[in-house]
């Protein structure tokens, strides 16, 4: 028939919406995820449980993440990294905390640390730290939080008194560092100027400079000491340490971006950190969720009640429906909030979404998985028992989701202002 007829308007109607093949990922980003995502259940996922039961620092896993140049990912290619954007990293977070969420945490203030570097630091910082971070020999821990500050950044009481001689004196006690016993540097923000009003004004972001794994440093690095970790519901293998400066020197050029650019910015360096940090938080999430409703599919199928597998009853089945929705959802808004900071736009809002989304959504999605187990999911013989207690974190760290609500809520309000 012509092109009038039935067959011709079926050819132009299949050409209409017959599309490209959607693919979220670039080439590049498929083989590097591939890989990760084997890396995870080859080494990661079979070792877990071990390493958390005996709250164990995974070293050889983290000697072949070092091969895989997994610490170097977003480092430019100039210094010994791979030159990864943001979108990418986020992704294998992803993927790594479906494996174990403290793998993820191992590489994820070293990273925050490394974007600092390079959007921050000086050349000659860069030139020095880059390298040794590429590789992994050089491992990084990132401090904001202190015994009694909470959310409240303005309230840090650790100080930074210049010295006659240039360098500049640390006092005071940081909380919460992870990677803080094994790191050699960590980036520290303590007040430089305790008269500034308002006080964000007054804080600086310092390199400070350790033996990595000594608890009482000496020497060049005396005064900075590392108490034992501490113990925590999960998140186990990563130690989570406070940090003690007690005299400590440090030398003005490593002030982040020098004495002449850095001082007393500290405050806005750490907060644009964040907005990365936030998005890495949310690739934690999804990860871990990703990971809870893999294990309630495989457990839904196998687990027999009333005749056929627990999936087939309406009640398991649309459980499982609202939980991959989540799943999806979360990786959307975290993909976005990642993409924009690529784009060298501001994300604060998107990354604090991001962050609330995928943290509330891995604890209902996380719950949704242990239900669906039943007793069984009260046992440590089954994974979803770590998930479980894993979850939890999710909702504190870098910053809970009322601090986020506070973050979006203000910019909406500044946006749709009345006039």
């Amino acid at each position: 028939m012509g092109a009038c007829g039935p067959t011709g308007a079926g050819s132009i109607f299949v050409m209409a919406v017959a599309p490209v093949p959607y693919s979220e990922y670039t080439d590049e980003q498929k083989d590097i995820i591939a890989m990760v995502r084997q890396f995870a259940d080859e080494q990661i996922l079979p070792n877990a449980e071990h390493f958390d039961h005996e709250d164990e620092f995974p070293q050889d896993i983290v000697d072949q993440m070092k091969e895989l140049g997994l610490f170097g990912v977003t480092i430019p290619e100039e210094y010994g990294g791979m030159g990864l954007d943001l979108t990418t990293y986020v992704m294998i977070v992803e993927e790594l905390s479906r494996g174990w969420i403290s793998i993820s945490g191992i590489v994820n203030t070293h990273f925050i640390g490394s974007y600092l570097l390079m959007k921050f630091g000086t050349e000659e910082q860069r030139q020095k730290y880059l390298p040794v971070m590429a590789t992994g020999e050089c491992r990084a821990a990132f401090s904001l939080s202190e015994p009694e500050m909470g959310s409240d950044v303005q309230a840090i009481k650790a100080t930074a008194t210049k010295l006659d001689g240039g360098d500049y004196e640390l006092n005071g006690q940081k909380m919460w560092v992870t990677n803080g016993l094994r790191s050699t540097i960590v980036f520290t923000l303590v007040r430089t100027d305790p008269k500034a009003d308002p006080p964000y004004r007054g804080m600086s972001c310092f390199i400070a400079e350790k033996e990595p794994g000594v608890s009482v440093n000496s020497g060049e690095y005396a005064g900075f000491t590392v108490p034992p970790p501490l113990k925590k519901m999960g998140y186990k293998g990563v130690e989570s340490t406070e940090l003690i400066f007690d005299g400590y020197r440090c030398p003005a050029q490593n002030i982040l971006g020098g004495e002449d650019a850095g001082l007393n910015r500290g405050f806005q360096q750490m907060m644009d950190a964040l907005e990365v940090g936030r998005a890495n938080v949310a690739a934690r999430g999804v990860g871990i969720a990703q990971r809870a409703l893999e294990l309630a599919l495989r457990y839904s199928q196998e687990r027999r009640a009333f005749g056929k597998p627990i999936a087939q009853h309406q009640a398991v089945a649309f459980r499982l429906a609202e939980m991959a929705t989540k799943v999806e959802a979360a990786h959307a808004m975290m993909v976005k909030a990642a993409r924009l900071k690529d784009r060298g736009q501001r994300n604060d809002v998107e990354a604090g979404m991001a962050k609330m989304l995928a943290s509330e959504y891995c604890n209902e999605v996380v719950e949704d998985s242990f239900r669906i187990h039943g007793g069984y999911g009260y046992s440590k013989e089954y994974e979803i028992e770590r998930l479980y207690r894993e979850a939890a974190f999710m909702l504190i760290g870098e910053g809970t989701s009322d601090i986020q609500k506070m973050i979006i809520s203000r910019s909406l309000l500044k946006d749709y202002k009345l006039s």
